[in-house]
């Protein structure tokens, strides 16, 4: 369990979702950042179809809200979003497995893009003007991340650049009132899909299973086997005893496939 005091700064281990998700992002942003060589005149079309805008969403680009967060345009702000994720998202998997901290992820990415479109449809049907803003980055998924650390690890202390020790719950807040103040700016789009990814985060921490939708998509999936498995076995076993009649003898199988004997002795036997 983690400690409640100060915490040297030092990541934590890189492995599982966390390589996953750090990969992924940084091959992202060198594959955007060498486009030009390969493509010199669609690089900025390219990345700008794969971020998100809700007016695009809306219009059938349906691909940018899973596309949104792989794209970084800057070199620090790259840094800093996938120096963050390794931090957050390798402190909760030593905490939990692989499949729940990809979950989290993915939800907080998705209701990040959720958010964006709800204040773009609002904004059309209430009639207030709003500045159409893409949305790239995996910022959402971070603060996501940060959302469920002060959730559940509300006590534990992290250093604040690198000096002040601060309480999650505490750091949580800081981003959230941050976020609040963002709505009376320019970039209230931004600021209201980031809470909207922080809200997605809280929703999986209540909804999800503790092992993660993996574990029960897998779970649904091998029991939905298991009962073909078993229908098989029945058909089959109806199949044989239609077979031994034609042959003069009367068999029985039970539901298992197993044999089912008029004597007393065999029934014990086999049960």
């Amino acid at each position: 369990m983690p400690r409640s005091g100060p915490s040297p700064f030092s990541f934590p281990d890189f492995r599982g979702a966390t390589r996953r998700l750090v990969l992924l992002n940084l091959c992202a942003f060198f594959a955007l950042l060498l486009a030009p060589v390969v493509f010199p005149a669609g690089t900025v079309q390219l990345a700008s179809h794969l971020s998100f805008l809700p007016k695009d969403f809306l219009h059938g680009w349906f691909w940018q809200p899973f596309t949104y967060s792989f794209v970084h345009t800057t070199l620090l702000g790259t840094l800093f979003e996938l120096l963050s994720l390794w931090f957050l998202a390798g402190f909760l998997e030593g905490l939990h497995t692989s499949s729940w901290v990809t979950g989290l992820y993915a939800a907080s990415v998705l209701g990040t893009a959720v958010a964006a479109t709800a204040i773009y449809a609002a904004s059309g049907t209430l009639g207030f003007s709003l500045p159409l803003v893409p949305l790239y980055g995996c910022f959402g998924g971070i603060f996501g991340l940060l959302v469920a650390i002060g959730a559940l690890y509300g006590d534990m202390e992290f250093l604040l650049f690198f000096t002040i020790g601060i309480k999650a719950r505490y750091l949580v807040g800081i981003y959230a009132l941050v976020s609040i103040a963002m709505l009376f700016g320019e970039l209230r789009v931004y600021a209201f899909a980031q809470l909207g990814g922080a809200l997605a985060g809280l929703l999986y921490l209540q909804l999800a299973p503790r092992r993660g939708l993996h574990f029960v998509f897998s779970e649904r999936w091998y029991a939905v086997r298991n009962r073909y498995y078993r229908w098989k076995r029945r058909r089959a076993g109806r199949k044989f005893e239609v077979y031994m009649r034609s042959q003069g003898r009367n068999v029985h199988l039970d539901g298992r496939g197993r044999q089912i004997d008029d004597d007393q002795n065999d029934k014990k036997r086999w049960n």
